[in-house]
């Protein structure tokens, strides 16, 4: 997904893969949970986005996902959905979290 950075200014946006993209979860469709991406690459702890790992879609640049860069975004901030990850990478990506959160 592409939308609003909360960190930046109002007119800047970035790309984010969403954790809680279904049925079930509390407010589905209205808010979801977030990860962001980056195309730098200094910070230890990135998850790489490989080429194949786009089921549909992709970023023009090298994407990484920041596990601990959690977001809840309103519905409202989605400029457009960008694509879809194999979701043996999203569960890499919550777990990451998950161990971030209890460390």
């Amino acid at each position: 997904m592409y939308g609003v950075d909360p960190y930046k200014s109002d007119d800047t946006a970035r790309p984010w893969l969403i954790i809680s993209n279904h049925d079930g979860r509390p407010f589905h469709g209205d808010q979801y949970i977030a990860l962001s991406l980056t195309t730098r690459t200094w910070m230890d702890g990135l998850l790489d986005i490989e080429q194949d790992d786009w089921i549909r879609g992709g970023t023009p640049e090298d994407s990484h996902i920041i596990p601990w860069g959690v977001q809840s975004l309103s519905s409202e901030d989605v400029s457009h959905w960008q694509g879809r990850l194999e979701r043996s990478l999203v569960t890499r990506s919550v777990d990451s979290l998950v161990v971030y959160l209890r460390s």
